[in-house]
This record gives C-alpha cells, sequence and structure tokens, in this order.
C-alpha cells in the first residue's frame, strides 16, 4: 500500500497492491495501522456511506463544523470518478487550493481528508463510492459552498456535464461563506487532530 500526501494540506492518496490470479483479484482496501503512520492517529470508523450515481452527477464541496467534522476515506467500488479536495480552512497553508485523484475499478485508489477540508465528487461513469467516516451524520454541522465556483475553479472532466442537488447549487459561493464566518478555521482543525494522536 503506497501512501502520498496530496498538494492539500491534510489529505493523502491511497493506492493498495493488487494481488491478482485465475480467480480475480485481492487487495487490502484499508489499513488503519498504515494510514495512521501518515495521519498521526488510527481513524475511528464510526459510519459508513455507500453513494451511487449517474454520470455527470456532482457532489459537494461538502464539509462538516470543526470539532468534530468528519474524515472521510472514499473509495469506488464501480464506475469511476474524480475526487477533489478543496482546502477551506482560513488560515491554512493551502488555503482556497485544490487536488483531486481519480477513482476507478482498476487500480482501486482511494482519498483520505482531514476534517475541515471540503470534498466534491465527480462522475464521469456510473458507479458507487463507499465512505468510512469518522463520525455519524448530524445534520446541523453539515456545510455545502458552490461546486461550480469560478473561484474555486475546479477543472471538471472533458465533455462533463454538472448535475447537482438543489443544496448544492443554492450553496453559498466561497467568498460568500469566508464573510459569513461559515468556513471552518485551519488552527481549530489542527488542534482537534492533534487531540486524537
Amino acid at each position: 500500500m503506497q501512501i502520498r500526501p496530496l498538494a492539500v494540506e491534510g489529505a493523502w492518496e491511497v493506492t493498495p497492491r493488487l494481488f491478482p490470479d485465475p480467480r480475480g483479484v485481492f487487495t487490502e482496501g484499508f489499513r488503519v495501522d498504515h494510514l495512521a503512520e501518515h495521519i498521526g492517529h488510527e481513524m475511528a470508523v464510526r459510519q459508513t456511506n455507500i453513494s451511487v450515481s449517474t454520470a455527470g452527477a456532482l457532489r459537494g464541496i461538502h464539509y462538516a463544523d470543526v470539532p468534530p467534522s468528519q474524515a472521510k476515506y472514499v473509495t469506488a467500488t464501480s464506475g469511476v470518478f474524480v475526487d477533489y479536495i478543496v482546502d477551506i480552512r482560513v488560515g491554512s497553508p493551502t488555503f482556497g487550493q485544490s487536488d483531486q485523484v481519480w477513482l476507478d475499478t482498476v487500480d482501486r485508489r482511494a482519498v483520505y481528508l482531514s476534517e475541515g477540508l471540503g470534498h466534491v465528487l465527480a462522475c464521469v461513469e456510473e458507479g458507487t463510492v463507499v465512505y468510512l467516516c469518522s463520525e455519524v451524520y448530524a445534520p446541523s454541522r453539515e456545510r455545502t459552498v458552490s461546486p461550480l465556483d469560478p473561484e474555486v475553479g475546479l477543472t471538471l472532466p472533458p465533455r462533463f456535464d454538472p448535475v447537482v442537488s438543489d443544496r448544492d447549487a443554492g450553496a453559498p459561493t466561497f467568498a460568500q461563506a469566508q464573510a459569513q464566518g461559515l468556513l471552518p478555521a485551519y488552527e481549530d482543525c489542527v488542534a482537534y487532530r492533534r487531540s486524537l494522536g
């Protein structure tokens, strides 16, 4: 299993080793001990989510208030997705930046994103994504920023015609969310992560 940091501080790409044989392929999709070597603590999995998307579905930018927010470990079990991690943490050294990882059933990569980071999924080919979450869903703490905000500037896949939910379509822009004090503070995110170690 190879784990490499992404351009956004607090996010990692996980590429598992694949073991093919005449029956198919085996791989370890999640190893709490290997991940802990990079993130500084063991990820507690308190909820799993299964999201089935049609081609063109665009989900995000989603995040939750810190503390406790919700760290996520995301992988595709079918289809093809682009996973975007957006640094929405005010005061972060990578504030306003994003990075992306293609998730599919060829390389079977996963993405880990720490508490307080923004998350977007773009479905390129119909499929299913599984999330391991460090906290249970709490509607009162859930937030969203428009994934189509030009200031965020996500580079969507070629010929991608985004389909967004009403909630995401009506979400504030990045600048509006910041002006309204809705974005998490980097120092709060780091302090919370340290408390888990």
